[in-house]
């Protein structure tokens, strides 16, 4: 239940706030006056009216939107998002959101946003009043009415609906960061874009009003900023367009029943901070995002709700994606009866003439995209500012999440032999992954987090991001029946009887709670984030089995196979044979978030969100038998053996040819134009070698070797690593070249993790030892050593002398990348956006 507020403070908007506008400027060719003389039907006799939430009048000849107020001081929600991305410091579907409402003061109009991060919960008048009194109010508009009728006001909203709401101007100048998808940034020359009005327009397709929501969208163009390296942010990066939606949307009653917040039951969390709690209870309270939902019967065992929860589809998407999305989505039923509901949740097909952007729809939509196959997804909600409820989920697809696995598939299958059929079980594999995908992405707007933790309890969640599972037949031959999961995971079950279960009258919810809880974590389940990083052996993205480290063996195996295999049947029929590249990269890059999986062994904690007494182990450091398999798990992977392709397969990839330019899905190299093997191989190997050195991960090794002496320390990690390379036997021809950019990674990472002010200096200090008698191996060893291996060993040491005369400044050029990868396409995004 909602408790009532005598008065609240205000919060300072998310977005920028715009000066206070009074409409003096004649608006829709008549003169306005500090108090209007004129009625609101005389105002828009000539205008367009949208009946809804607010009314509106749209004005055809001057291209203003004036808004109907026709209650004050009463709360709604107010989200800003935008509909357009424009580069990566300005994504599309960004959002803002707070609880509004509108104000009478004087002659003017103000839109004011009340702070319910700050409350005085119990109700007593003096202490919100002191609350209220501590924080300063926000008015993010103003406005003086162009007409009043009885208690009604009409205000111009067109100044209001065409405005930076999202604050981009700043952001889409500023630098963009490096990384991301693929490891790549962009610079740029910075500077402040603004909104050109001359330029920008109410977006009247998608400004509409419905019973329970009004919407308003702009088209803005940005001019003024200084693009100088980000031409790629727009077609002219001096005039930047993109469009931007704000929206007013009724709150519902107070009749929803707030959950308490477990850690470990993978919620997104609500909380604001009640600051007339007792000093025996937290100032901070959390609760549950979620749905409403109750039982018609909250005493029968499996009961119908009084409001069951239904997506609906997207009509434009394609006839079998449709279907894949309806039946992905419908897999959370199968949880809902596991807590105990009868046709609880329902997928749909959105009824034709229904608008997706009415509120009371939650949606699934799929979105066109031009570009590559890398597309993007995210799981959002509308929710209640009040009290956590989410109002409405919103999933945006990318039109092409299917063409990765596709893509995939046909690498590891070579399906297209001439005279015979095409399989259908890339197109199995790819719609499989669509209804995963859904699933996935309506769990987010269910209340859920990623959980990264499920693949090894048998792919216990949808919330995981899946690698397609590969068996390998007893004649060598692929088989990808069982890509992807069929249906719900078991943790997800789990996790909806926590949040959704209706308990029966007189019921102590919280300990019901707990007992599910209890029963989970008996099961053997486990909850683990996107902060699992680089840290929790079990919390990985894109892996799939039981033991990482068997996986990857086991990975390498079967890649080998496809890539001693592979030729001109991964390409269709009439494709030039440079394409053969766009099929390669998945296949040479088959194990890439393995090594990352297997690479969380080393240096590794397994740790849980554990809570008092509740019989979990907080933390436990990996034992020492499994981080040395991991490291020779990793090192198989940066082998010449393992890195090298066949020469037959070199000698089939040409130059690009015209119309078919190489771009962010193939490889990139030092050749020119043509493809490079052994700056492909970098790209694979800088993975497992920075992996191996990365800085966080260099820090654990020291620590947890002081606390236990068992323990691999940085400096027998690196020791055996430099054995592997630089110290190994040499080799010749295309081979020892895979060798010698090897030893060449592994010095650059090692010189950096000396270097790096944010290593600490006791890892510095160990990195500098090893440095210093590696270069004396490398003295010693140079007046034997073979015209390759010594061209090696000099440029080895000409890095160490450039590193010693400079630490801090040493910048060694930076590997090669791996084009972007991730199984169903990352140069995207899946994202939670929860407007809150």
């Amino acid at each position: 239940m909602i408790k009532k507020f005598y008065a609240l403070a205000v919060l300072v908007p998310l977005f920028a706030c715009e000066p206070l506008h009074a409409q003096t400027a004649p608006a829709g060719g008549r003169t306005q006056s500090t108090v209007p003389a004129t009625s609101i039907s005389a105002f828009t006799k000539d205008f367009k009216k949208q009946e809804g939430y607010f009314n509106f009048y749209y004005d055809e000849k001057t291209g203003k939107v004036f808004l109907e107020i026709s209650q004050f001081d009463k709360d709604f929600l107010y989200f800003s998002s935008l509909t357009d991305g424009a580069g990566r410091n300005a994504e599309r579907g960004g959002a803002a959101a707070n609880v509004a409402r509108f104000i009478k003061v004087g002659p003017k109009v103000f839109l004011m946003e009340p702070n319910f991060a700050y409350r005085a919960g119990n109700g007593n008048p003096d202490e919100v009043k002191t609350v209220e009194g501590s924080f300063a109010k926000s008015i993010i508009w103003g406005f003086a009415p162009v007409a009043i009728e009885g208690g009604k006001a009409l205000i111009d909203l067109t100044p209001f609906i065409i405005r930076d709401s999202q604050n981009i101007g700043a952001t889409i100048g500023a630098p963009a960061s490096s990384g991301g998808a693929g490891g790549r940034g962009a610079a740029t020359g910075g500077g402040t874009y603004r909104v050109d009005e001359s330029r920008s327009a109410v977006y009247l397709q998608n400004t509409k009003n419905f019973p329970k929501n009004t919407e308003f969208e702009a088209m803005l163009t940005f001019t003024g900023g200084a693009p100088s390296g980000r031409g790629n942010i727009a077609p002219d990066a001096n005039a930047v367009t993109v469009r931007m939606h704000q929206s007013f949307v009724e709150l519902p009653d107070d009749n929803f029943k707030q959950r308490k917040f477990d850690p470990r039951s993978s919620y997104q969390l609500f909380s604001y901070t009640d600051f007339s709690a007792p000093m025996s209870e937290p100032l901070v309270k959390r609760f549950t995002r979620r749905h409403r939902l109750e039982k018609k019967d909250p005493n029968a065992k499996i009961g119908e709700a009084v409001k069951p929860i239904v997506y609906y589809i997207d009509r434009g998407a394609p006839a079998p994606i449709k279907k894949a999305l309806i039946e992905g989505g419908a897999f959370w039923n199968e949880a809902f009866e596991a807590a105990g509901y009868k046709n609880a949740f329902q997928v749909k097909e959105l009824p034709e003439g229904a608008d997706p952007m009415d509120i009371r729809y939650n949606v699934v939509n799929w979105i066109t995209r031009a570009g590559s196959p890398r597309a993007f997804s995210y799981g959002s909600s509308y929710s209640d500012p009040r009290t956590g409820e989410i109002i409405k989920g919103v999933v945006t697809l990318g039109s092409d999440r299917h063409r990765q696995d596709y893509l995939i598939a046909e690498g590891l299958l070579q399906p297209y032999t001439d005279g015979k059929p095409i399989s259908k079980v890339m197109e199995e594999m790819a719609i499989s992954r669509i209804r995963q995908l859904s699933a996935h992405e309506i769990g987010h707007t269910l209340g859920l987090n990623h959980n990264f933790a499920a693949s090894p309890k048998e792919r216990a969640s949808v919330m995981d991001y899946p690698f397609p599972r590969i068996k390998q037949k007893a004649d060598g031959s692929i088989d990808l029946s069982d890509a992807y999961a069929k249906g719900i995971g078991s943790w997800d079950k789990r996790a909806i009887m926590w949040g959704y279960s209706d308990f029966p009258k007189g019921a102590d919810e919280n300990a019901e709670l707990d007992k599910i809880m209890n029963e989970t974590l008996k099961q053997g389940f486990q909850y683990i984030p996107d902060i699992g990083g680089y840290t929790h052996p079990n919390a990985n993205q894109w892996e799939d089995g039981e033991n990482t480290i068997t996986e990857l063996n086991r990975l390498m195996k079967i890649r080998r196979q496809v890539l001693d295999n592979f030729s001109e049947k991964a390409i269709v029929k009439d494709a030039p044979m440079a394409t053969i590249e766009e099929v390669l990269v998945p296949i040479y890059l088959l194990h890439r978030y393995e090594i990352e999986a297997v690479a969380k062994n080393i240096g590794g904690l397994y740790f849980t969100h554990a809570v008092k007494n509740d019989g979990q182990k907080p933390t436990k450091m990996v034992e020492p038998a499994q981080q040395w398999a991991a490291f020779d798990a990793l090192m198989a992977t940066v082998s010449p053996e393992a890195l090298a392709l066949p020469e037959s397969l070199i000698q089939k990839i040409p130059p690009r040819p015209s119309g078919y330019p190489a771009s962010a899905e193939t490889f990139s190299g030092y050749t020119g134009p043509t493809f490079d093997p052994i700056a492909t191989a970098e790209a694979a190997a800088n993975e497992t070698i920075s992996s191996l050195l990365n800085p966080e991960r260099a820090s654990r090794l020291v620590e947890y070797n002081s606390r236990d002496s068992e323990q691999p320390g940085l400096m027998a990690v690196i020791e055996k690593l430099l054995a592997k390379t630089w110290k190994a036997e040499s080799v010749l021809g295309y081979k020892g070249q895979l060798q010698v950019m090897v030893n060449n990674l592994t010095l650059k990472y090692l010189l950096q993790l000396a270097a790096n002010s944010r290593s600490g200096e006791n890892v510095r200090g160990e990195a500098l030892l090893e440095i210093s008698e590696l270069k004396s191996w490398m003295i010693g060893k140079l007046s034997g050593a073979a015209p390759k291996q010594k061209a090696n060993i000099l440029y080895g040491l000409s890095q160490i002398k450039e590193f010693e005369e400079s630490p801090s400044k040493f910048q060694p050029e930076p590997a090669q990348v791996m084009p972007p990868g991730a199984p169903i396409g990352m140069g995207g995004m899946d994202f939670i956006d929860d407007w809150k």
